[in-house]
């Protein structure tokens, strides 16, 4: 069985993080990418704006829909971002594509499971200081992603969650500590 890793996209840059997933995934690795809203482009949001907005008017004159599929998700932005960097059109690079899974918040089986970051993609470690940047799910929700408020919201229950079970996982580890030493103070 292959080992999946799952990174947190919070503050990562979006090329970046990008090029290191494509890496990976064409290496063998199964990568799960989580909170892909929260992923950082540098340049300020009318900027990104402005470049979207050049990109959604490249379509194929015949018949549009076999024209670039323009994608407003972030999940699907990112997606297509490693696309660009990877053979997709090879048995190899497809199947690369399908080791990479791409989330907006973080779903379910992978709320209870450790998170990684790329240090080397990080925004405060690569972007310099004093240099405009804006949000993916930001420049999504301009471009017509209407699920920024549901993700919102889901992420602050899923964070009310997760304090919660820490809360109780650090009351009984206080517990069992303090049963320890009373047990060892009782053989002495």
């Amino acid at each position: 069985m292959v080992k999946t890793v799952v990174i947190d996209a919070r503050a990562h840059m979006l090329g970046r993080l990008a090029s290191i997933v494509a890496k990976q995934i064409l290496l063998g690795y199964h990568v799960v990418v989580c909170r892909a809203e929260q992923l950082t482009l540098s340049g300020g949001l009318t900027r990104q704006k402005m470049k979207y907005d050049r990109f959604l008017r490249k379509r194929m004159l015949t018949n549009p829909q076999h024209g670039p599929i323009h994608f407003r998700a972030p999940s699907r932005i990112f997606w297509r971002t490693v696309r660009g960097m990877v053979p997709h059109k090879t048995a190899r690079g497809e199947a690369a594509l399908e080791r990479m899974k791409v989330f907006e918040g973080v779903p379910a089986p992978y709320d209870k499971v450790k998170r990684m970051v790329v240090p080397d993609a990080l925004q405060p470690l690569r972007l310099q200081k004093g240099h405009k940047f804006c949000q993916l799910g930001d420049l999504s929700t301009s471009v017509g992603w209407k699920h920024q408020n549901t993700m919102k919201e889901l992420e602050d229950k899923r964070k009310a969650k997760s304090t919660a079970f820490f809360e109780a996982k650090r009351r009984m580890i206080a517990l069992r500590s303090k049963a320890i030493a009373q047990v060892e103070a009782g053989k002495a």
